[in-house]
């Protein structure tokens, strides 16, 4: 009897594979992420390159999207995607694979990093189609229009919004795009840019929002306050009743943004949300800036805008306008460097350089447009901050000893298995993503942690989070296991979050040093 042959397929010839399947045009050179580079809070926590030294992929359907997505070798493979056409509900399906998660209905950026999707020449059309990002980092869309997404009616697609943004999200920047509806909640639509769910460091650049009953929030609820960190520079709000943005805690920054027929309201900063707002253009608006329809303030620091035949409504209870002479009432800290356009001029440089299809003009700081600098095409280090240092720690590991909990453990494996010294036990979430924690009766010192995976499985840990369990507070972000530096902090529990992985993680150790 003749034995049967094993086969064995690389990464690369499984991806040639997937995208003929689907029509695909792969390109294995690497090439720039987009062009320009990120500005404001997307160029903090370790910058926003998306798929930056990484292959580049065209595609002209939303079924292709998602295949580019998994013809990658690991979920946080680098990767370009120019996109062609127009994409819609009738061609985009759910694709299947190791580095990816998609559903039909939905460009669905899920449990991934380091990816690029951005309009080719005059810009690609998303029609009735939102783009969703979900437990993902390091992400950049540009040059897109994306148009009439709703959550009722037929069909819908994201929640109703256009782009939506949700769960442990960070680092993403959206540049020269066009979000549209055409109406509000009662004719099915939701909002255009929406952010919830502890996402932070995120930028929105030289795009136009309009024609919708909610341009977008910071937060779904008065308790969803792990959000923040947002720019808004450089954008046209038209013709939108409220939501420019909603802002429930965190902090924003608004600059040389021009807005247009705000009918209801404008930058609603809420449950102690701070916001800093200069040089913006408001023109025939109303109640531009303040807390409005709930009682929980908000803050504002404010200079150099134009209110240009804005009108204000009276205080109340859960009316809190800014103007009608807006005054500054907290100070907001900026930590990246930005140009000012004179607020006069911001409608005309706003005219020439927002949206889809206007060949990524920007702003040269002195009211004119110019073209940016293709991004060099040399490969960028995606965002870790810190990435694992190959040191090794010194001195004792706290974990022996300590206590160990987590979020989920696979069968026969134990949250104790990653604090008893020995490599050949270890634990495994009950999915490919999960936490597991170091904690101690008392308040303990720790600069830095080692993660041992268990033989077998190196290179199976994707993205991560380091968490100061006590507060919530992230202490380093990155991706794969090693060791990992940070500020020493005073703490009584530690966690380790996995946020992607190729696989089924095996920690064998979370070692603790001081």
């Amino acid at each position: 009897m003749r034995r049967p042959v094993a086969l064995r397929i690389s990464a690369a010839s499984a991806a040639m594979a997937l995208a003929a399947a689907v029509g695909m045009t792969l390109s294995m050179s690497q090439a720039s992420a987009a062009t320009g580079s990120a500005t404001g809070y997307a160029t903090q926590n370790g910058g926003t390159t998306g798929g930056a030294g990484g292959q580049t992929v065209r595609a002209t359907t939303g079924t292709q999207i998602h295949a580019a997505l998994c013809s990658r070798a690991a979920s946080n493979t680098p990767i370009t995607i120019e996109v062609e056409g127009t994409i819609n509900h009738g061609n985009t399906t759910k694709v299947s694979g190791d580095s990816c998660n998609t559903a039909a209905g939905v460009i669905e950026l899920k449990q991934i990093s380091n990816v690029t999707l951005v309009g080719v020449g005059s810009g690609a059309v998303f029609d009735q189609l939102g783009i969703h990002i979900r437990e993902s980092s390091n992400i950049i869309i540009q040059n897109v229009t994306v148009r009439n997404v709703k959550k009722s009616g037929s069909p819908t697609s994201n929640g109703g919004d256009a782009i939506g943004m949700e769960s442990d999200v960070r680092n993403v920047w959206v540049d020269h795009t066009t979000l549209l509806a055409s109406g509000g909640e009662s004719e099915g639509y939701d909002g255009l840019f929406d952010m919830k769910d502890n996402t932070q460091y995120v930028t929105l650049s030289y795009s136009i929002l309009r024609n919708s009953g909610r341009g977008g929030l910071i937060g779904s609820s008065e308790s969803d306050l792990s959000n923040g960190y947002v720019t808004f520079h450089h954008n046209r709000y038209e013709n939108i009743d409220s939501r420019a943005p909603l802002l429930r805690g965190g902090t924003a920054h608004a600059y040389n943004n021009h807005y247009l027929s705000l009918n209801e309201s404008g930058i609603n900063s809420r449950a102690g949300a701070k916001a800093k707002v200069d040089n913006n253009y408001f023109e025939d608006s109303k109640d531009v800036l303040g807390t409005f329809y709930t009682d929980q303030r908000g803050y504002w620091q404010v200079s150099g805008n134009v209110f240009d035949n804005v009108t204000w409504s009276s205080p109340g209870t859960e009316n809190d306008p800014a103007g009608p002479n807006p005054q500054s009432n907290t100070t907001v800290s900026i930590p990246y460097s930005y140009t000012l356009d004179a607020a006069a001029c911001v409608p005309d440089v706003v005219s020439r350089t927002a949206g889809a299809g206007t060949g990524l003009k920007v702003s040269d700081g002195n009211c004119s447009a110019q073209t940016p600098t293709p991004t060099p095409t040399t490969p960028t280090t995606p965002p870790t901050t810190p990435t694992p240092d190959p040191t090794e720690p010194s001195g004792t590991n706290l974990s022996i000893g300590a206590g160990s909990d987590g979020s989920s453990k696979a069968d026969g494996t134990s949250y104790g298995s990653v604090r008893d010294g020995d490599m050949s036990t270890y634990w495994s979430p009950s999915g490919s993503t999960g936490s597991v924690s170091i904690k101690w009766g008392s308040a303990t010192a720790v600069s830095s942690v080692a993660i041992r995976e268990a033989a077998g499985s190196t290179g199976v840990i994707g993205s991560w989070r380091l968490l100061n369990a006590d507060t919530g507070a992230v202490l380093a972000t990155g991706s794969g296991a090693g060791v990992v530096t940070f500020p020493q902090t005073s703490l009584k529990k530690i966690t380790f979050e996995i946020t992607s992985a190729a696989g089924t993680p095996k920690v064998a150790e979370f070692e603790t040093y001081a």
